[in-house]
């Protein structure tokens, strides 16, 4: 049946109007300026999902300039007219959305970028940025009162960010539940090694300078990206087990070490892929640097980096995170604990395998040799606040819990449990409550009590 004029003319109004409506409730809008982290509000960035980084770094040591070009492929959670990037002090001299210069602005360590026209959701977009500067490294009470960050050494740099300073060296949307993929090419003076995440894809000399190129393939933090810069003594091979290793060492510290950095690392990632689940990587190995003033070590994705502090128990803890904080990260800081608390506890683990002293008496120890009036006791470890989220508490009475929920549910539910949390989260992010309700389905057991005394009452628990 044929419509008339005016109803045809009806009809198209009627389907205009539709379309405004349609419309103008999918209006671009910016992209936030953060994901909402109560430690840190303004890091991340809403809009999008970072998808891979494509690195570009070089760096001179004679004047600590860093020059460098990212390129982000993200895709639009939204109907985006714009979105932010963090990035901290270094200059931003262009920005290009799909190859074309886009406007950019920029308010303290957030970019605003503007593309030429709006873009879709869920459709796919680069945004290059080229920028250059000299880098400056964090401080504060955060990490133990150090510098962390880009941090200069006597011959190039040690890279180490954990928790908000990836975007002290490149833009990105700075926070763990924004995960992606990378590729990073460092370029420096010859006779200098760039080192990084992943496997090293290339190496090759431009001009004065060489060029390494490493790809993580697997969806990486920003805050587990490193480019540490120096001359090192490299050694390849595999672990017992199969898994690719790389350990670069400073060659300053070649007599200094008390451990040998290869052999515990290879040793420590077949057991903890034994313990805790596959190697979720495509690599292991270490990153050793003689950077005394850091005081820290760090679990860099694949190669933890290690700076004054080289000891097996180290080893063992940061090699532990590639499970706890690496493939499965927290969902937002404050559920730290379930890096810190996982990994001190991986070196209890470590001890009883070793046969020196079990888990059980390790708790006993750590427990008895604080009075009840001592303020480790007062940290809420569950939510330690942003500038005592590193508190001894969240390391030492986080294991506890573990400890305590081990002794709760037995060894049988708890080894399912380890193995079963790393799977169930692989190159993911979850949070507390995520972990308490799958101990609770593992278990059968009902287990509120335990978690809320151990990680949300302040003081000494009775035990």
């Amino acid at each position: 049946m044929a419509l008339s004029r005016s109803a045809r003319l009806g009809a198209l109004a009627t389907a205009a109007a539709s379309f405004f409506l349609v419309a103008a409730s999918s209006a671009p809008t910016p992209g936030a300026d953060g994901i909402g982290d109560t430690y840190f509000p303004q890091l991340g960035n809403g809009g999008f999902d970072a998808r891979h980084y494509a690195l570009d770094v070089a760096y001179d040591p004679a004047t600590d300039r860093l020059d460098g070009r990212t390129t982000l492929t993200a895709r639009a959670a939204q109907n985006l007219s714009s979105f932010d990037l963090d990035l901290q002090k270094l200059d931003v001299t262009k920005v290009e959305v799909n190859g074309r210069r886009a406007h950019f602005t920029r308010s303290g360590d957030e970019i605003r970028v503007t593309p030429r026209g709006p873009l879709a959701k869920g459709r796919t977009f680069t945004v290059t940025v080229t920028y250059g500067g000299i880098p400056e490294a964090l401080s504060g009470p955060i990490v133990f009162g150090s510098d962390y960050g880009w941090m200069k050494t006597a011959d190039g740099v040690f890279v180490a960010c954990e928790p908000n300073a990836a975007s002290t060296w490149f833009p990105s949307s700075d926070h763990p539940s924004d995960k992606a993929t990378y590729d990073i090419r460092i370029s420096a003076p010859k006779g200098l090694t760039g080192v990084s995440n992943g496997r090293l894809v290339s190496t090759y000399d431009k001009g004065g300078r060489t060029v390494t190129h490493w790809r993580e393939g697997r969806p990486m933090a920003t805050y587990l990206a490193t480019a540490t810069i120096g001359k090192f003594d490299v050694r390849t091979g595999r672990t017992p087990g199969g898994t690719p290793i790389y350990v670069a060492i400073d060659p300053v510290l070649a007599n200094s070490n008390s451990v040998d950095v290869y052999a515990v690392t290879a040793g420590a990632t077949d057991y903890w892929s034994q313990v805790f689940g596959p190697y979720p990587f495509e690599e292991t190995g270490a990153i050793v640097d003689d950077m005394p003033q850091a005081g820290f070590s760090l679990e860099v994705q694949s190669k933890p980096a290690y700076s004054a502090v080289r000891s097996e128990v180290t080893i063992v803890h940061e090699l532990a995170h590639q499970w706890f904080g690496d493939s499965v990260s927290v969902a937002h800081w404050k559920d730290i604990w379930l890096n810190e608390g996982f990994a001190t506890y991986a070196q209890w683990l470590w001890s009883e395998h070793q046969g020196v002293r079990s888990a059980h008496d390790s708790f006993v120890a750590g427990y008895g040799s604080r009075p009840a009036e001592s303020s480790f006791w007062q940290t809420v470890v569950g939510d330690p606040q942003r500038d005592t989220m590193f508190a001894s508490a969240v390391y030492q009475r986080g294991a506890m819990t573990l400890q305590m929920l081990r002794e709760r549910i037995g060894d049988t539910a708890f080894f399912t449990l380890l193995p079963a949390w790393t799977k169930l989260h692989r190159y993911g992010n979850a949070s507390t409550a995520d972990f308490i309700s799958l101990a609770e389905r593992i278990s059968g057991r009902q287990l509120d009590d335990l978690f809320q005394t151990w990680l949300f009452t302040p003081g000494k628990p009775a035990v």
